[in-house]
């Protein structure tokens, strides 16, 4: 699948449409989610063309890699979630139902979560 430059998330990244913002490196951009599934819900997305998890480790080089997986870290810890714990979630394709074709992981928290899939 080709990379829409057009996407939500390309958007604020270009700084066309603000987000309320909750980290940011270089390598990535995280805010709260407008659609929030559970108390605490942050997305982070790495700063660059990519659709998916798959489009991103063969694709991306090495530095980002690193740099996008260490702001997912922290962006847990300023938020403060190691104490209660979170769940990582990062969708691919309609099966998933990743909405937004550019990889993002959502941290949720504040609350139990429950099990992972209903049946």
């Amino acid at each position: 699948m080709a990379y829409d430059q057009n996407n939500i998330f390309a958007m604020i990244l270009r700084g066309d449409i603000p987000c309320d913002k909750v980290y940011e490196d270089e390598f990535a951009l995280a805010f709260n989610d407008i659609n929030p599934q559970a108390p605490i819900h942050a997305l982070v997305i790495p700063k660059g063309e990519y659709v998916s998890m798959a489009d991103f480790s063969a694709n991306a080089p090495e530095e980002l890699l690193n740099g996008f997986f260490r702001a997912v870290g922290q962006t847990a810890r300023n938020l403060g979630l190691e104490k209660e714990g979170y769940r990582l979630i990062a969708n691919t394709g309609e099966n998933a139902h990743q909405e937004v074709p550019h990889l993002h992981f959502h941290i949720l928290s504040g609350k139990k979560l429950g099990p992972m899939l209903s049946r």
